[in-house]
């Protein structure tokens, strides 16, 4: 009887008594880390400064970029992440690894890697050191965690390469410079990453399919997208806002799409309705083929 009394006693208590908030777990936000160059920090645009309050800027320099568009579209789609950003213009993986190395190398949930826009700023086009980068910088990373995600990223191809400047894709179709730079990546994500992130071509998509224009050199078609900014090597803000849906969707796993005509990001930085949902559906298409 008295076992009985005990066992109402209890109830009692449980219902009367409110739940306390430090009982209730909450889910800790995943870290991530983008490294990168100016391809990453956004040079050129209004990107590059954007939110810089929401992410950390491993090397203080007050830059929002590209991380930090990531940030804002995952806070939307009810995610949590800390993002942090390393970057450094006109350089590759192999700096970050060596000149940087104690404020990278940490335990990170998930790090986006990406490296120099022709893969070797010595060799255009040679994989070798970017090969050799990753699998140095990934198993740095992996003695930290060894369940860290790590995903490389294949860039756009450069304008001022294909159309004006001496280079191995001068004179030749824009898709020819993407691909090639898309199989570089390929080689080096080779048993070392998750996945590549395909921005190249969404790039090449987006143009393929009238969204953007192929050719900045010979005017900007009406009702397009000029992708590259003035001087035809960096993106514009149109070109970091695909970026960063492709990062956004090969990372969380999201449809770009499902972020809405009035994605935040978006209406900040000046992009329309119509063409946030035009490249949400680009980024999509790239990220799921078939």
């Amino acid at each position: 009887m008295r076992m009985f009394k005990a066992i109402l006693a209890i109830a009692a208590l449980l219902l009367v008594s409110p739940v306390s908030a430090e009982t209730v777990p909450v889910a800790k936000p995943k870290s991530i880390l983008f490294i990168g160059n100016s391809f990453t920090f956004g040079a050129n645009s209004a990107v590059r400064r954007y939110r810089a309050d929401k992410v950390t800027d491993l090397n203080a320099d007050n830059t929002g970029g590209v991380p930090a568009l990531f940030k804002v579209m995952t806070e939307q789609a009810g995610l949590s992440y800390e993002v942090s950003l390393e970057t450094v213009g006109g350089t590759d993986i192999a700096f970050h690894l060596t000149q940087k190395h104690g404020l990278i190398v940490k335990p990170w949930d998930v790090v986006v890697l990406q490296t120099y826009s022709t893969l070797d700023a010595k060799a255009p086009g040679n994989p070798q050191t970017l090969i050799d980068s990753t699998a140095a910088i990934s198993k740095a990373l992996r003695a930290q965690n060894p369940k860290v995600d790590i995903y490389l990223e294949a860039t756009w191809a450069r304008a001022d390469l294909v159309y004006a400047k001496p280079s191995p894709w001068n004179g030749k179709p824009i898709g020819v410079m993407a691909a090639d730079l898309r199989a570089g990546a390929d080689r080096a994500a080779s048993g070392q990453v998750k996945s590549v992130i395909p921005v190249g071509q969404a790039w090449d998509l987006a143009m393929t399919e009238g969204v953007a224009d192929p050719n900045p050199y010979d005017g900007t078609t009406f009702g397009q997208m000029d992708l590259w900014s003035y001087d035809q090597y960096h993106a514009s803000t149109y070109g970091y806002y695909l970026k960063a849906l492709v990062v956004f969707g090969s990372v969380t796993g999201i449809d770009p799409r499902t972020l809405g005509p009035k994605e935040k990001s978006a209406a900040d930085l000046g992009i329309s309705p119509k063409q946030a949902e035009a490249l949400q559906a680009v980024a999509y298409r790239t990220l799921h083929p078939n």
